[in-house]
């Protein structure tokens, strides 16, 4: 292969891996640094679903460099971003009956995003948008901020961010909560339609939330109220998309339809940056807003041409969907079992696909005891939620079931550990801890 290619190669995955030891090699599911190995559940934040260096798709990008020449000169852009979009057409929306518009939106999701909010605001003449709290876009300027930890700012009367309002999200007030009964009573009070919001943008997995599923039924009621109001609505796939959560699009099994679906992070099959935008034909095409271009001509080049490629090796049967969903069923089993061994403990599980939490709410520190001590032992795993009270799985969709099961068992015992030898380190909790006097265990 290209050396600069390979260079680039190794650049993103270092920096993706979130370590900081310029020695650190990667592997498929195994970072190797000078002192250690580590089984990777982190996936550069979701951006490595196919594993660092992923060998099929090396070996396609090689032969194809060797059949039709170097990237980077330019010669060849034309010609690979066609194949990749009629690689889109043929895996991806030929088979669902999908008539998106393909529009390339540079190399960030944020960028994205950004693109397709101020879309909707020109298409509809207004400017307001609603998202909801604990969601995360991870954007700049005009687009949506980080919404962790904001709750119900249109209730609150607190100016909004960027002309974005921030609307609870399914269950987070309890499952006895209706909350879309609050956005609909928000909206039934805009007397001028002007004021009404323009789109609303909404993820199916809140990942840097806390791992907050939204449910089916949820997601349809917003379909519905989008359609009665005139507000676009806006599938961020940009992390939980691309097979995290079993089917490539995150919200198919839902059956709703989005306006504006926005693709980012594992879109590239080596973790090269860029996104991609699908659009209903009748929203149109947005133009792609200045200053969000890729660095080079061989970062879009190889991202798109290793996006085609993991289409074509991934996606083209629903083999690699069963697989993701057979692993998904081993995650979700095993943490199951740990709940229930520490059935006083209060612990949960959520998640979907191959994007699971254990959460350990009301244990200050709990979950990041845990992560550090995973870590010492073997294991490269992150926490979210507001108070990173959730130990977030993100394994690489293509893991083999050893690494996979061998992570699971770290952590199980990096949890027994953190409660055996440190108990008084889980302090300042909501609950006590079993075996004190006012434990509620049995």
């Amino acid at each position: 292969m290209d050396p600069q290619i390979t260079h680039r190669l190794l650049e993103l995955s270092r920096a993706q891996s979130g370590l900081s030891d310029p020695c650190a090699t990667a592997n498929g599911s195994v970072l190797v640094t000078k002192d250690r190995q580590l089984i990777d559940f982190y996936s550069g934040a979701g951006t490595l679903n196919y594993g660092h260096h992923n060998s099929r798709l090396k070996k396609r990008l090689v032969a194809d460099i060797k059949r039709y020449g170097a990237l980077g000169t330019g010669s060849r852009q034309a010609a690979i971003t066609a194949q990749f979009f009629d690689t889109v057409q043929q895996v991806l929306l030929q088979p669902r009956g999908w008539p998106y518009q393909l529009q390339l939106a540079g190399p960030t999701g944020a960028g994205a995003l950004e693109i397709a909010l101020q879309h909707a605001r020109q298409l509809k003449g207004r400017p307001n948008v609603i998202s909801f709290t604990q969601g995360f876009q991870g954007a700049s300027g005009r687009a949506l901020a980080d919404a962790a930890k904001v709750f119900f700012r249109a209730v609150t009367g607190t100016p909004s961010v960027s002309n974005a309002t921030f609307m609870p999200y399914d269950r987070c007030f309890g499952p006895d909560v209706d909350t879309m009964a609050y956005l609909e009573q928000l909206l039934d009070g805009i007397r001028q339609p002007a004021e009404r919001p323009a789109a609303v943008v909404v993820e199916t997995v809140l990942g840097q939330g806390g791992v907050n599923v939204l449910t089916w039924r949820w997601l349809k009621e917003l379909e519905t109220l989008c359609q009665r109001y005139d507000m676009l609505l806006i599938l961020d796939d940009t992390q939980v998309g691309c097979g995290r959560t079993g089917r490539f699009f995150s919200f198919e099994t839902a059956d709703i339809h989005a306006d504006i679906i926005v693709l980012s992070k594992s879109l590239s099959g080596l973790g090269v940056p860029m996104s991609l935008l699908l659009c209903d034909p009748s929203v149109g095409t947005p133009q792609r807003l200045a200053g969000c271009p890729w660095s080079d001509s061989i970062d879009q080049e190889l991202g798109l041409l290793s996006a085609t490629h993991a289409l074509e090796t991934y996606w083209a049967d629903g083999s690699f969907t069963a697989d993701i969903l057979e692993k998904e069923a081993l995650v979700r089993d095993w943490l199951e079992n740990i709940v229930h061994s520490y059935s006083g403990w209060g612990f949960g599980v959520r998640g979907r696909g191959l994007i699971q939490g254990l959460v350990m709410s009301g244990y200050q520190d709990l979950a990041e005891q845990v992560a550090r001590r995973a870590f010492d032992v073997g294991l490269l795993i992150e926490t979210s939620g507001a108070d990173d009270e959730v130990l977030k799985l993100l394994p690489a969709l293509t893991i083999e079931k050893s690494l996979l099961i061998k992570g699971l068992e770290i952590i199980e015992h990096s949890l027994a550990e953190v409660l055996r030898d440190s108990p008084a380190r889980v302090r300042g909790t909501s609950r006590p801890a079993p075996g004190n006097p006012d434990s509620d265990t049995e």
